[in-house]
């Protein structure tokens, strides 16, 4: 065996041997920040928080998307006629859309997908209801959404 090998040897077990103590440690940082190093989204504009959430699945213009998965669209979208079956999809997902509300189990940790709050869920689903082609009348707003099941 050359010395070259054995440097390589060295090298991958020093960067196996640092994520593996990298790892140990996650769970005591995900205590101490409440999540996964997950910066809080703080807009309450609904454009903003589709922009940075879901436009990277349902596209910019809302017209979804089909590749690696089915991101439906949500422009001309009947469903989209229930504000509260919006709002339910946000806090509870569907299908393999994910939750983004924050789950009563207090000991669970979310890997890198932010958590909404009701104004935010609100906002957004104001938002998708009345851009890319839907003009869905009402409103719901965060109280309507805290009252919703999760």
């Amino acid at each position: 065996m050359n010395a070259v090998n054995t440097w390589r040897r060295v090298l991958i077990g020093a960067s196996v041997l640092a994520l593996l103590v990298a790892a140990g440690s996650a769970p005591v940082l995900a205590q101490q920040l409440g999540s996964f190093c997950v910066p809080a989204l703080k807009s309450a504009d609904g454009a903003q928080i589709y922009a940075h959430i879901c436009q990277g699945c349902h596209m910019p213009g809302g017209k979804g998307a089909v590749g690696a998965g089915h991101y439906p669209a949500l422009a001309g979208d009947r469903a989209l006629s229930s504000a509260s079956f919006v709002a339910l999809t946000v806090l509870n997902g569907r299908r393999n859309m994910p939750r983004f509300a924050r789950r009563a189990d207090a000991g669970e940790f979310y890997f890198a997908l932010p958590v909404l709050s009701d104004a935010q869920v609100a906002a957004v689903t104001n938002y998708v209801r009345t851009h890319f082609g839907n003009h869905y009348r009402g409103k719901i707003t965060a109280a309507e959404v805290k009252a919703l099941p999760r």
